[in-house]
């Protein structure tokens, strides 16, 4: 694929600054919404930043690491960029869905790249209730949080809870818990893609929980449903055998 009006975007970043600079005195300046293709400078979080800012447009981003981790971007480079996205491969993922319902009956709708998450607010543990299709299946589950994470993000904070690693096509979703006190012993569930999943707060007064759909947050909410948003698909260019297929493959064999 050949792309020819090139966009390049930064984080706050210095070391991400000065790529910015470097990149558009070599290959000229374009406004993201002339754009092609986009050029993302960063790490993970500004990867997630990019991609809500062309949610509601059929344009494809290519990352390259200047920050941390970098698990969702490219190496840095400034030299034959047209040919490195000229061929690179394209991934696309579906963002999740979220409604959140505070205590107050106010709707707060999101959309999440990584994960929904609920998370407790205060020193006292949450106790939330797990609906999937309609069915109870958790009438109550005692931790800290839980989350629903799609395959890109089940490498994020889903890993960090001990969720399980998703290939991109594997068309699941992992339901985490976070820091579970009651079952002990539950580690998770993995769902089709096309599950709605909905938790409820049991005692959101006593026990308030949060919702966040990756930097989205609402507090104090009394139930949350998440679902994958079909009509919506994002596009992420790799170079050649760094596909987010095979991060993802990788990273599992990672000790």
């Amino acid at each position: 694929m050949g792309f020819n009006k090139i966009a390049f975007v930064a984080s706050n970043a210095e070391v991400a600054r000065r790529a910015l600079r470097t990149l558009q005195a070599r290959y000229g300046v374009v406004e993201a919404s002339e754009a092609d293709v986009i050029v993302a400078l960063g790490g993970d979080g500004f990867m997630l930043e990019t991609l809500h800012m062309v949610m509601d447009r059929d344009i494809p981003v290519y990352g390259m690491n200047r920050g941390s981790v970098g698990f969702l971007m490219n190496e840095y480079g400034a030299a034959s960029l047209e040919d490195r996205l000229a061929n690179s491969v394209e991934s696309r993922i579906h963002p999740l869905r979220m409604l959140a319902v505070d205590t107050n009956g106010a709707e707060h709708r999101a959309l999440a790249i990584n994960e929904v998450s609920l998370l407790r607010e205060t020193r006292q543990a949450a106790k939330i209730a797990i609906q999937i299709d309609g069915s109870i299946r958790m009438p109550e589950l005692i931790c800290d949080g839980v989350l629903v994470a799609t395959p890109a993000g089940s490498t994020a904070y889903n890993l960090s809870a001990h969720g399980p690693i998703l290939p991109i096509d594997a068309e699941l979703l992992a339901v985490t818990p976070i820091s579970a006190f009651r079952p002990r012993r539950w580690r998770g569930a993995l769902l089709p893609m096309q599950a709605v999943i909905r938790f409820d707060a049991l005692e959101p007064v006593k026990r308030p929980v949060s919702a966040v759909a990756d930097a989205f947050e609402v507090r104090d909410v009394d139930w949350v449903e998440a679902r994958v948003a079909r009509d919506i698909s994002l596009r992420l260019l790799f170079d050649p055998g760094h596909s987010l297929d095979e991060r993802i493959l990788r990273e599992q064999f990672q000790s």
